[in-house]
């Protein structure tokens, strides 16, 4: 799994036993992390969870129900006026059900919901509550861990592709994708597709068959991909190696149509290093080290090691500007969300 972070959250290393759903005591893995985001999570509990996640909608999505005229000029028998008992007033909030793991090892990260995640929803729906950007777009979440920010994506866009590596995440998210059908844009296509940072990409054409598995990509799919014009990934930045095999992805997939935007959503992550001699957040360092920001004297983007430019352009957006849409969830004062766009100067 790709998008979530193993840094920066709690951890429980060698934990003596846990006690399960029917009262018997079993043993914790060693090494298990967890989320700073388990609403109504019952306590010792390690298994998948459903949670139920209350969004409160932008007034875009709350539905005016008017009373019409003929109902309003209804006479009974005696020529009196018919009162018609008001409707009920239609909801202001959307609730997502999700399930996830409450802690999960260090691979399986993905199936757990991250603070990040929920950034990036609140701006998504921020998106679509004050313009139409995003309306049937062809789109593509990567490192989606349990897909919740597709998935209300898949309120306006035609496609949405939501990605991740391995399985037992992509049944999660495959799992989310149905148990919230029903809020989808009534055309919208969402697809839940494996999508490996460090395997090639275009994927083989013999690696597209169906018989490889129903994560796998056919031609088509990768056809629609390429008029992909939103990019969106939430709490993939913790890991050099893999920030490494991220922007290589995302060049490969941009290269496709140079004018795609990538939002990302991250946390910085803390960490003691005996190097420094301090707390230091070099994840996020190396993270900056792909972008040039179009303020000059930006004295953070360090250029890559070889190369003359970075190769993509960095804007950060500011939170302070985005509403909380999601209910009952703290953001923090270390998650960022970006913009970013392949720097063209560099391509030549």
């Amino acid at each position: 799994m790709f998008g979530k972070p193993p840094s920066g959250c709690v951890v429980y290393d060698n934990f003596d036993s846990m006690e399960r759903e029917d009262g018997v005591q079993q043993p914790l893995p060693s090494e298990q992390v967890m989320s700073e985001v388990h609403l109504g999570c019952p306590p010792n509990h390690s298994g998948p969870h459903l949670s139920h996640f209350t969004i409160s909608l932008p007034p875009r999505y709350v539905e005016d129900i008017s009373i019409s005229a003929s109902t309003m000029l209804d006479l009974d028998e005696d020529g009196d006026l018919i009162l018609t008992r008001r409707k009920k007033s239609p909801s202001h909030h959307l609730v997502l059900t999700i399930q996830h793991n409450i802690t999960s090892s260090i691979p399986r990260v993905g199936l757990q919901v991250w603070r990040a995640e929920l950034v990036l929803t609140d701006f998504v729906l921020h998106v679509m509550s004050t313009s139409s950007d995003f309306d049937k777009v062809v789109a593509l979440e990567l490192g989606a861990g349990t897909g919740l920010v597709g998935i209300l994506l898949a309120r306006v866009a035609k496609t949405v592709f939501i990605t991740d590596h391995g399985d037992e995440v992509l049944e999660n998210c495959e799992k989310n994708v149905d148990l919230n059908a029903e809020i989808f844009h009534g055309k919208a296509s969402v697809h839940v597709r494996e999508l490996d940072w460090k395997n090639s990409w275009p994927p083989q054409e013999e690696n597209t068959a169906p018989s490889k598995g129903r994560y796998c990509w056919t031609q088509s799919e990768i056809e629609e991909l390429k008029k992909a014009s939103l990019l969106l990934a939430a709490d993939v930045i913790y890991s050099d190696d893999l920030t490494d095999a991220f922007f290589s992805i995302l060049k490969k997939l941009m290269l496709d149509n140079p004018e795609k935007v990538l939002y990302l959503a991250m946390e910085k992550r803390y960490n003691f290093t005996l190097d420094d001699l301090d707390v230091v957040a070099n994840g996020y360092s190396h993270f900056r080290s792909y972008l040039i920001t179009e303020q000059a004297d930006d004295a953070g983007c360090k250029q890559l090691d070889g190369a003359s430019k970075p190769l993509f352009v960095g804007e950060q957006i500011d939170l302070r500007y985005i509403p909380c849409y999601v209910l009952n969830y703290n953001r923090g004062d270390d998650v960022e969300l970006w913009k970013i766009k392949l720097n063209h100067r560099a391509l030549f």
